[in-house]
């Protein structure tokens, strides 16, 4: 477990080094180690349609707003296929996963992929 209790994200650049900055609305990194919120599955930046891709980034935005507006914990559940930490996030408030379902920017993960169009 990781408590996270200062730290400041913004969006990640697309050139360069990311050391903490949010990627998209499941994945993010805490000094350079690349985190996947595990219990959620959210649209993607190039999604398949327009729709997906303007609620990308409304769940990319959510996401670094719920990091920054509280400290958090990371419960660590191994790696995926891609190298990057599966993890539960947690504030005061629950699961970050959760919290983003409950708005529509993510589903809670079936374990596959599912369209957003």
């Amino acid at each position: 477990m990781l408590v996270a209790l200062s730290l400041t994200f913004a969006v990640c650049p697309a050139d360069g080094v990311r050391i903490t900055c949010v990627h998209d609305g499941d994945t993010f990194i805490v000094d350079r180690e690349r985190i996947r919120v595990a219990d959620i599955d959210t649209p993607e930046l190039d999604g398949q349609c327009s729709y997906e891709s303007a609620l990308a980034v409304r769940a990319r935005d959510r996401l670094m707003h719920l990091l920054n507006g509280d400290s958090f914990e990371i419960w660590r559940q191994g790696e995926d296929r891609y190298g990057r930490t599966l993890a539960i996030v947690v504030n005061r408030r629950g699961s970050v996963g959760d919290q983003l379902v409950r708005e529509g920017l993510a589903r809670t993960w079936s374990g596959r992929r599912e369209t957003w169009c």
